[in-house]
């Protein structure tokens, strides 16, 4: 027999099943708790509310682990290219090397975006932020696929819809940031791989043939993986909730760019970076502001260090540490902001104040750090981190209309005015 939780509302005892999911988390089904008791539960920031059931991600914050679609994020970002996790994301298992052959080819036939998203990028203000460019593009992607649109597509059509948007992704990123510098765009070289030719755009140039460190190349590779899915977070949640309404991919997406855009969410790697300038600015003692985050009575605090969900440490942290390393030798960076980063770690890593809460440096604090190194500004990383999410936004997405989930409309508690009757202006 099931497991059951009870409840008492009002003198009256009510019973919700208890349902295990396969690494045994444990959720109280409350989606019929208003229809037998009239009571809702409030949540705020649904800390603690499981708004679906998924399949794709499974994240223990406490121990430390992260799985896609069941493969530990170590063996992923060790052995894996991002194209090869996109696939196993949006499909569920690992392709054949013919299929991931065949996903590859049908990706390289769509990376041209239309010539007309040019007018857009003229339209734009000079100062205009990467994020709300990206997430205007996206969006008008459904303007020129109007075949999106349908909210009940056959499995062809949407999986063009897929294949679209992962293909004009990189080449829409590295517009934006081409157009940043009055620079003529670069067209894709559909004889790269994704991560290659993503990389060749951005910093290629039409007057020469340009060389990109296969370093370089690979650190890219697990920055977008390790990016790639996160469960339900706050940009994930937006993804689904907006495809509920049965809002085409483009639209989802680009509602989801708009949630990741915010500094406590997708802007925490680029708020590292501001951190640190900030640092360098003030005389570069990192003494100093490292004494500054351990006095409560102090407002700053070490961007970049612990994490939400990960109590212990965050282990794309450990991969990304390591690729950060790599880069910078060989690279051979001269960068006092990036002295400054390592003097931090250095120090947290040793400081029992630190070491007691567990405010490890997390994957927003070795990814700044490396944008940096490749010669991204800034006011680009949160952009980075959108195309490294894309596949997890279309895998919740193309779940959540598998399922068929309802729209999703969260309930309230009413605390404003009890009714009152309407007074005339002019004796207000």
């Amino acid at each position: 027999m099931s497991e059951k939780a009870s409840i008492s509302i009002n003198g009256k005892s009510h019973e919700l099943p208890i349902i295990t999911g396969t690494e045994n988390e444990q959720a109280i089904d409350i989606s019929k708790l208003r229809d037998v008791s009239g009571a809702i539960t409030l949540d705020p920031g649904f800390k603690n509310t499981g708004a679906t059931k998924s399949a794709i991600t499974f994240l223990d914050g406490e121990q430390g682990i992260l799985h896609y679609r069941g493969y530990p994020i170590e063996q992923l970002a060790e052995q894996s290219t991002f194209l090869e996790v996109a696939y196993l994301l949006i499909y569920g298992d690992l392709p054949s090397a013919d299929t991931l052959k065949d996903f590859r080819s049908k990706i390289s036939r769509h990376t041209l975006i239309h010539e007309d998203m040019k007018k857009f990028f003229d339209g734009f203000p000079s100062k205009s932020h990467p994020m709300g460019q990206l997430s205007c593009l996206v969006g008008a992607l459904s303007a020129f696929y109007p075949e999106s649109l349908d909210p009940n597509p056959s499995e062809e059509d949407e999986n063009l819809t897929i294949m679209k948007l992962l293909a004009k992704m990189p080449t829409i990123v590295s517009w934006i940031y081409k157009k940043s510098l009055g620079h003529p765009v670069m067209y894709p070289r559909n004889e790269l791989n994704y991560v290659h030719n993503f990389m060749n755009m951005t910093f290629g140039q039409i007057t020469e043939e340009t060389t990109i460190d296969p370093a370089v190349v690979r650190a890219m590779h697990k920055l977008l993986i390790l990016h790639a899915d996160h469960e339900q977070n706050c940009s994930t949640s937006t993804v689904r909730i907006v495809g509920s309404s049965n809002a085409n991919l483009y639209a989802s997406i680009s509602a989801g760019i708009s949630a990741l855009w915010g500094p406590l969410h997708g802007g925490a790697n680029q708020a590292v970076i501001e951190m640190l300038e900030n640092i360098r600015n003030d005389g570069g003692n990192s003494a100093k502001w490292l004494a500054k985050a351990k006095d409560k009575n102090d407002p700053f605090r070490l961007m970049g260090f612990g994490h939400r969900v990960y109590k212990n440490f965050d282990p794309r942290a450990k991969i990304i540490k390591k690729a950060c390393d790599d880069v910078l030798e060989k690279l051979g960076i001269d960068d006092p902001v990036l002295d400054i980063a390592k003097e931090l770690e250095e120090a947290a890593l040793k400081d029992q104040y630190f070491v007691d809460r567990k405010l490890y440096p997390n994957v927003d604090f070795y990814s700044g750090i490396i944008y940096r190194a490749l010669g991204f500004p800034t006011d680009m990383f949160t952009v980075l981190f959108a195309l490294g999410r894309l596949p997890g936004w279309i895998a919740q997405w193309k779940e959540m209309k598998a399922n068929k989930e309802p729209i999703g409309r969260p309930r309230q508690i009413y605390t404003g005015s009890t009714k009152r009757d309407y007074v005339p202006l002019d004796k207000r």
